[in-house]
């Protein structure tokens, strides 16, 4: 039996593939992710299987870190917003 990722993992883990994410588009801007595109892809098939088994149990995470690596910048100003909304 499988169980969902505690909420506070599920965080961490978002914010670290956001930064992760960042730094490949920030790479991608400034061309110089040809030289690394190997290892980017390799750390992208982690990640996809990451959300394909994080999706059984936790679709919304799965989606989460999806958007996370793809969209890191739109994955932020949601957490952005959310994080200002809860503290209003």
């Amino acid at each position: 039996m499988s169980e969902k990722v505690p909420a506070e993992i599920a965080s961490i883990l978002t914010e670290f593939i956001e930064k992760v994410g960042l730094l490949r588009r920030d790479m991608q801007q400034k061309k110089e992710l040809e030289k690394y595109e190997a290892r980017m892809q390799r750390i992208e098939q982690k990640l996809s299987a990451l959300a394909e088994r994080v999706s059984a149990d936790d679709p919304d995470l799965a989606k989460a870190l999806r958007t996370a690596w793809q969209l890191p910048a739109r994955s932020l100003a949601f957490r952005n917003a959310a994080h200002q909304k809860d503290n209003s």
